[in-house]
């Protein structure tokens, strides 16, 4: 089977969680007898390839023109996509020019004059301004990626909003089947004020799709209820970890003080908040601790005039953004790790943790908490609860090390390939039904 994946990071160059279970779905894939060609918008080369075929969205030239039937297909097959974003145009200001004068004249479209245009993109690949800008431009070069890849893959699978329309633009050229992945709604991300833009595109990708993948059941029960997407579409299959390939030198200290550890976006979203809220409880009945804030996000600043408020600055650090062997020495110099997200679909760094023998301490509201059982749970807004947890792991070895020993176990058998298999399973259904309808 040959599937072509649409994703928006891939390792080493990762903003989130995202990147990092693409990569390990991508792995576990290859070990089920699965290829997989990834587009990414932007890649820098050093990519791991091992397992896939990596596409950079920066590098395809897009032709439109007279060229062929086939190229006229694929601007009418894209006629679907509207996006309220200042575009920045497709052709130079002086091309637009001499386009509009020529339509004004004869009402006649560019790929019906003989001409042939060939435009090439650049995308920054990041989360910046321009964003819906560069989700519009890749769903114009998925088109021409699935065109010039023509019975080279089986099925279409898309990851977050931001590649939906790439996965749409996809099939649509193709006709081949269109899986989703919702790794997060728009209601986790922004809770009740949520960006209608976004929420729209959303939609559209999930209504468009053949089967939507959710990470967790709290996923598919938003996707169903507040998207209104048939039940008998949606499947959960819940993420996984991936263990290193080789074991890290555990990391000098320097302190003698437990380390208690936040690592995430320091949004709304990951409940950074109520982290702080916990350790000054914490620190006033015990003070040899230190609270760790590994991240970045728009709520830094807040966080940190908190903290100052609190009077906890001397036993609160932030590192910024952590990646690759840095994440994994963090869990290692940290005797506890606390995930308080206010929603969270499903929340691989507690696995990390678990492999690096951290006990956790995790919120309810996280999809997550469906499958360990080994684990720490408390609502998020809870921080009396949160903190008693805290006190109770860096006090009571025993109570530690049952939850760190009973942790590794249970993550151990959470593994990508096995992840991997049920996501097999849901290309081959969206095959099937695809085939039949085509009858």
């Amino acid at each position: 089977m040959r599937v072509l994946m649409f994703g928006w990071e891939f390792p080493p160059h990762i903003a989130g969680g995202l990147g990092t279970a693409c990569y390990g779905m991508t792995r576990g894939l290859a070990r089920n007898d699965v290829g997989v060609t990834f587009v990414m918008p932007h890649a820098s080369g050093d990519e791991d390839e091992r397992f896939i075929r990596i596409v950079n969205a920066s590098d395809v030239e897009t032709v439109f023109g007279n060229v062929s039937e086939d190229s006229s297909d694929i601007v009418e097959k894209l006629s679907f996509i509207h996006i309220d974003s200042n575009m920045v145009p497709y052709l130079s200001p002086e091309d637009y020019v001499s386009y509009h004068d020529e339509f004004v004249k004869t009402g006649s479209r560019f790929w019906e004059t003989g001409d042939i245009w060939s435009q090439r993109y650049t995308f920054s690949g990041k989360y910046g301004a321009n964003l819906l800008e560069e989700v519009a431009r890749y769903a114009i070069v998925a088109a021409q990626v699935a065109k010039n890849l023509e019975g080279q893959f089986d099925v279409i699978h898309a990851h977050d909003w931001l590649t939906y329309f790439a996965g749409i633009a996809a099939k649509r050229v193709s006709g081949k089947p269109l899986v989703v992945h919702m790794h997060a709604t728009e209601f986790d991300r922004s809770g009740e004020n949520i960006n209608t833009r976004t929420y729209s595109i959303e939609r559209a990708g999930m209504q468009a799709a053949d089967r939507v993948i959710a990470v967790s059941n709290l996923t598919r029960k938003i996707v169903i209820e507040r998207y209104g997407i048939p039940a008998h579409k949606v499947v959960t299959v819940h993420n996984a970890v991936r263990f290193a390939e080789k074991d890290l030198a555990v990391p000098e200290r320097g302190v003698e003080d437990k380390v208690v550890t936040f690592l995430g976006r320091i949004t709304f979203q990951k409940g950074p908040d109520y982290f702080v809220e916990a350790a000054a409880k914490v620190l006033k009945r015990v003070k040899n601790v230190r609270f760790v804030m590994a991240g970045s996000g728009d709520m830094m600043n807040h966080v940190i005039r908190r903290v100052a408020r609190l009077g906890i600055s001397d036993r609160f650090h932030f590192t910024g953004f952590l990646r690759g062997d840095n994440v994994q020495k963090m869990f290692q110099l940290s005797d506890v790790y606390v995930m308080p997200s206010v929603s969270e679909p499903f929340g691989i760094s507690p696995l990390e943790a678990m492999r690096s023998n951290v006990p956790v301490i995790i919120s309810k509201q996280s999809g997550v908490a469906e499958v360990l059982t080994y684990a720490v749970k408390v609502d998020y807004w809870d921080v009396d609860a949160m903190a008693d947890a805290i006190y109770g792991l860096i006090t009571y070895p025993a109570l530690s090390k049952m939850f760190a020993t009973k942790g590794l176990e249970e993550v151990t058998g959470l593994k990508w390939n096995n992840a991997a298999a049920k996501i097999k399973r849901v290309y081959e259904d969206a095959i099937n039904e695809n085939n039949q309808n085509t009858k």
